[in-house]
């Protein structure tokens, strides 16, 4: 292997290890960036042309290639994180959310409990409601239901994530901002490639039911109960508390309506250009969807005004964590797609002669994998070789499609931050509860993936 491939996946595993332990993103990011300049012996800062010290280069390094990266992802998709972070603050504390997932699980009357927890945690994030909101929403529900049909709470965490990090993610028409990127990188529509993309997200709908259910029915079989002597951390009384079925909240046709004008305004051409009728921007959707949100469910928070502004005061700042999350570990890819490594992988991948969406869907995978993060591996995927995209023939729409089912894919890997905190959460560890997670939102998205190249082969 050459040496530069090999100080690259080095440093992919130091940044999954690191992520593994819970290192902050924060600081995770340039401790490896600066592992990479040092192995490469690239500036750690920037370039300083001798002899005059006041004459600097920052063309590398921390200064000249990681920040300017992160502060265009910033700069870019702020507004996007921003918006969909106070809609999920809306939803969280006015109830409008949990009155949708009660709604929905009352209407399976003990059945798929599993797959009806994964189809409401997708429903919630393909209306636009961030998927931290979800698990916190969602858990307690899922805790109940599964309780109640006597079904191992180890499922909790794979039935959660597999709603919010699967077909809600990538399918036609998702405001998510892994559907979002690739309409501001590749000029394409959010229901790019339409058809192959609705069988492709029928299809891992279809095949995470399947799953979860058949791991319901083994887990039965085996007379695992829901709470079984050898998960570490046992649950308290407290949190054993039967769900309030009296509890007031919103009206569940009412919650319907923010995210349905989100849905239709994101997707439907309906306003007048000099180029004909065009759909609103993301965030434009997503504020019409809090504004209507808001005038309907007002007296929800009590305390008027004031309680308000802390409702947007707390999705705010959320929306601040997690785009520099993201940003910083796209600062790293910036830096590393200038190394000599990074070219000699790219021109070792072109010379294999494959078709051009598989070229898009691996290095994709990679790039998200080495992030722990879906939107972080695009950002990083499409600043470094959209061009080499276009050059090798692929087709926009197609490349739309397939690096966001991509994204999905290596990110899952033990180190994402967000497995993380949902087993956190569901006070599981990785060894009780992550292999369903590694089924359904891994092994599954690989197989939508390529089956969505070979429709597109087609002629799809």
């Amino acid at each position: 292997m050459d040496l530069g491939i090999l100080i690259l996946v080095m440093a992919l595993i130091l940044f999954g290890l690191l992520a593994f332990r819970q290192l902050n993103a924060l600081i995770l990011a340039p401790i490896v960036t600066i592992f990479v300049l040092v192995c490469f012996r690239m500036p750690i800062l920037g370039s300083l042309r001798w002899p005059s010290t006041a004459d600097w280069d920052f063309g590398t390094g921390l200064i000249g290639a990681f920040m300017p990266n992160a502060a265009k992802y910033v700069t870019q998709y702020f507004l996007v994180f921003f918006v969909g972070a106070l809609f999920g603050a809306v939803y969280q504390f006015t109830g409008a959310a949990k009155s949708i997932a009660k709604w929905m699980a009352s209407k399976s009357h003990g059945r798929f409990t599993a797959a009806i927890i994964m189809t409401i945690t997708g429903i919630l994030t393909y209306g636009g409601i961030s998927g931290f909101v979800v698990f916190f929403v969602i858990y307690p529900i899922a805790l109940h239901v599964f309780r109640e049909a006597g079904v191992s709470r180890r499922l909790i965490p794979g039935a959660i994530s597999a709603g919010t990090w699967t077909w809600s993610m990538f399918g036609p028409g998702s405001p998510a901002i892994q559907n979002v990127i690739p309409v501001r990188e590749l000029g394409t529509t959010p229901t790019a490639a339409f058809l192959p993309s609705v069988i492709i997200t029928v299809l891992t709908y279809a095949m995470i039911f399947v799953w979860l259910e058949y791991r319901t029915f083994s887990f039965k079989k085996r007379g695992i109960p829901f709470e079984d002597d050898a998960i570490r951390t046992k649950l308290t009384e407290e949190e054993l508390r039967s769900e309030e079925k009296d509890e007031d909240l919103p009206n569940v046709f009412l919650a319907f309506i923010p995210i349905i004008l989100i849905l239709t305004f994101f997707n439907i051409p309906l306003f007048p250009s000099a180029k004909g009728l065009v759909r609103l921007p993301v965030e434009a959707a997503v504020l019409l969807g809090i504004t209507v949100a808001v005038i309907l469910f007002y007296k929800r928070i009590a305390g008027g005004i004031s309680a308000w502004i802390k409702v947007f005061n707390k999705g705010a700042a959320d929306s601040g964590v997690a785009i520099l999350n993201t940003a910083i570990v796209v600062g790293f890819g910036g830096v590393v797609q200038q190394t000599p490594g990074f070219k000699s992988m790219i021109d070792s991948l072109l010379t294999l002669n494959m078709n051009p969406l598989f070229f898009v869907f691996f290095t994709v995978a990679v790039a998200a994998g080495a992030c722990g993060s879906a939107s972080g591996g695009l950002g990083v995927a499409f600043n470094a070789l959209k061009d080499t995209y276009i050059r090798i023939g692929a087709q926009l729409p197609q490349v739309h499609r397939i690096a966001a089912i991509a994204s999905g894919t290596l990110d899952s890997l033990p180190h994402q931050g967000a497995q993380i905190t949902l087993l956190s959460i569901c006070k599981l560890t990785h060894k009780e509860a992550y292999f369903d997670i590694f089924i359904t939102q891994l092994v599954i998205p690989i197989i939508s993936g390529f089956v969505f190249i070979i429709l597109s082969m087609m002629g799809m």
